[in-house]
């Protein structure tokens, strides 16, 4: 498979700083839209949990689309690469077994923007849970089941 045109792009003037706050985007490789499978998507979901629990990141609002999710989360004890590979590498390793398969499953690369201001981190939120509306998967994003944010 040819590597991605400008995935190498992605990583120039990335930085990382504790105590900040990010928007993250990952996508399933060649898009599948592996997430349609609610149970796969809630193992990445426990991967997002783990890397809260385990002190990485404080999650503040995250949606699993079909073929990709967005993760907003305060970063603390870790580095953005860090946090990406591990979440990354981990759900790899559970989808893949729920598959019974050994598939390449994540795109090279993520996507990341830091907030700059608490009226940023809020429209930040409302865009990311309003993911599946946007995209009429439902009518009410309470009818949605991968999405949570830590106001409500």
């Amino acid at each position: 498979m040819p590597r991605q045109p400008n995935s190498h792009l992605l990583r120039r003037g990335r930085y990382s700083e504790s105590g900040r706050s990010y928007l993250v985007t990952a996508v399933v490789h060649r898009r599948q839209p592996i997430f349609n499978d609610f149970k796969l998507g809630r193992l990445l979901v426990a991967e997002f949990k783990r890397a809260h629990d385990a002190g990485l990141v404080n999650s503040l609002a995250w949606v699993v689309m079909p073929d990709h999710f967005h993760w907003l989360f305060d970063l603390n004890n870790a580095t953005l690469p860090d946090v990406m590979r591990q979440t990354k590498s981990r759900s790899t390793l559970s989808i893949n077994k729920a598959r019974g398969s050994r598939d390449k499953f994540w795109q090279r690369g993520y996507h990341d923007r830091a907030v700059r201001t608490d009226e940023d981190l809020l429209k930040m939120a409302r865009y990311i849970i309003a993911n599946p509306l946007r995209a009429g998967l439902v009518e009410h994003i309470g009818d949605y089941p991968l999405w949570d944010a830590a106001w409500l």
